[in-house]
């Protein structure tokens, strides 16, 4: 029996045009492609497969986005024989129904297969984003390997919240494979036969302190073996007295930060600190967070820096929510994956 690759490399929601369609962001899913297609090559891999949420706006694409797309899939094209590419739920119209979807065009690529709905060859399923009464279809399925997007309990979702029972899928129903990998949870993470590889790299503060991100390997028969790319933008959450004491350790290029100010300065020396550690270390951002003060009606001292950030303050205000029809957890999960 022929197998259906020799050696694959995956990846998974890589969300294009994410962050209001940022250039730096689409700049970075471009360098990322280019990173898969040379690993891929060197690795000796002659498919790949892509998990799910290409693109992060599923009602309407930038033209810039869809420049940086089609360059990405002619790519991926010309370095593989074959690329799966399954469209996850970003990339779908409508959550629940698959007949409209953001990758169409796509099809007219040469070696770009995109799988929509079941697909099964040479021991490996293929399942799309599970729709309707698709979950019951999980049961009948049987083989080596199955590549998804799957949306299982208890695994940990982006926020650091684990993902409720639903009743509809679970673990068990994969029980009649070797291995299954998903896309979905952007959290490198594994249980049993399933494996959640982890997204293409960083993409926000919910990513924070975890650089396990990049592409798998998988040669057929063997175990999984994971490459992180180097060139990834970094999330940190320090406090300012780390950063000054620790200042060469921690201060890295393409980092995102966030510093807490735990020694009282003044707005003038925080602007200077924030404007010369940016230029010197090559950061991407550094916000300063002053420490929340919980006593009412104290005046501020003199050079006190009190403010706080609009991430912040909509985290709060999500946190504070109580209704019965409403869960803050998943609402602040939404609000960070924006």
């Amino acid at each position: 029996m022929s197998n259906l690759f020799k050696k694959a490399i995956a990846f998974t929601d890589i969300h294009f045009g994410q962050k209001n369609n940022s250039a730096q962001h689409n700049l970075d899913c471009v360098t990322f492609i280019e990173w898969v297609c040379k690993i891929g090559k060197e690795e000796g891999c002659d498919t790949c497969f892509f998990l799910g949420d290409w693109h992060h706006n599923r009602a309407a694409i930038n033209l810039q986005t869809l420049h940086h797309s089609v360059y990405s899939l002619e790519r991926l094209s010309a370095a593989f024989d074959r690329t799966f590419f399954i469209p996850g739920n970003h990339d779908l119209y409508y959550r629940d129904k698959r007949d409209v979807h953001g990758v169409g065009w796509a099809r007219h690529i040469p070696n770009i297969v995109i799988v929509n709905d079941w697909f099964k060859e040479d021991d490996v399923v293929i399942a799309p984003w599970l729709v309707q009464d698709d979950h019951k279809k999980l049961l009948k399925q049987r083989g080596k390997y199955m590549f998804g997007h799957f949306e299982l309990p208890t695994f940990m979702m982006n926020a650091q919240v684990e993902m409720p029972d639903t009743g509809e899928i679970r673990a068990e129903d994969f029980k009649d494979f070797d291995a299954v990998f998903s896309g979905h949870f952007h959290i490198r993470q594994q249980k049993g036969n399933i494996n959640y590889i982890g997204n293409a790299f960083p993409h926000n503060y919910s990513d924070a302190g975890d650089d396990r991100r990049g592409a798998m390997i998988l040669e057929w028969g063997e175990k999984p073996e994971y490459r992180t790319w180097k060139g990834q933008p970094i999330y940190r959450v320090y406090k300012l007295s780390e950063v000054l004491h620790q200042t060469e350790a921690i201060l890295k290029p393409n980092l995102h930060c966030r510093v807490h100010l735990d020694i009282d300065i003044s707005y003038e020396e925080a602007s200077f600190i924030k404007e010369t550690f940016i230029t010197q270390y090559n950061l991407r951002e550094m916000a300063l967070i002053p420490v929340k003060n919980n006593s009412v009606g104290e005046d501020l001292a003199p050079g006190e820096v009190k403010f706080e950030s609009v991430d912040q303050i909509v985290s709060q205000q999500i946190a504070a929510i109580n209704s019965e029809f409403y869960d803050p957890k998943l609402l602040l999960e939404i609000y960070r994956n924006l």
